[in-house]
């Protein structure tokens, strides 16, 4: 498994060989610093954690500082692990987006566009009540929600309205359509979670993995 931190910078599109149009979303996902490499003799299990994104020293936390002083990074914004990370790689090194290739597919993880309060017909696409038949304040509304006579309390998990989106997604079998090394940019196929500016997590898809992705 590899994967890198990135930033989500937009939405454009590219014309392949036979000039057709292909729907991107550009991704900026390096340099990422290695800050650890966790073992299973030292953790109890293998990680790497990744650094990204340019962050003052002043903002930072004494615990986070001193961690990232071990290794001599520089300040950075975020830090997530990688479990079974299959690149030889230890603390100090760097890692960019040539670790992909054109063609490989990936798994993006990102949080999506917060909606703010909704109701159920925005948020679960509910129907709605008749606009006829003298029908009259329940256009919108999801109706009962309870039970009658027994045991008389709305049941868990009921969909009902409330806060959407801002919630973490994975979107899987995308596919890397270029790799601009030298701008450390990835264009992959598709659309990716979240607003433009958010983090990113790229990783190797779990499902279509670079070594089935070259047959």
């Amino acid at each position: 498994m590899i994967g890198l931190i990135g930033k989500k910078l937009g939405q454009t599109r590219v014309y392949d060989a036979k000039g057709t149009a292909v729907p991107v979303t550009v991704v900026h996902a390096g340099p990422n610093f290695v800050v650890q490499r966790k073992t299973v003799e030292s953790d109890g299990y293998n990680a790497v954690q990744l650094g990204f994104g340019d962050q003052k020293q002043q903002r930072l936390t004494k615990p986070v500082a001193g961690h990232l002083a071990k290794v001599k990074a520089p300040g950075l914004r975020r830090l997530r692990e990688f479990r079974d990370y299959s690149l030889d790689v230890k603390p100090g090194d760097q890692v960019g987006v040539t670790i992909f290739a054109e063609g490989d597919y990936i798994d993006a993880i990102g949080i999506t566009k917060g909606k703010g309060f909704e109701g159920v017909v925005r948020r679960h696409g509910f129907r709605g009540g008749d606009s006829t038949h003298g029908a009259k304040g329940w256009h919108r509304r999801s109706g009962a929600i309870g039970q009658r006579l027994f045991p008389g309390t709305v049941m868990r998990g009921m969909k009902m309205p409330g806060h959407m989106g801002q919630v973490r997604r994975t979107i899987q079998n995308l596919q890397v359509v270029k790799v601009l090394a030298e701008d450390q940019i990835l264009l992959i196929k598709g659309a990716i979670p979240g607003a433009n500016g958010e983090f990113i997590l790229i990783r190797e898809s779990k499902k279509r993995p670079k070594t089935a992705a070259k047959k």
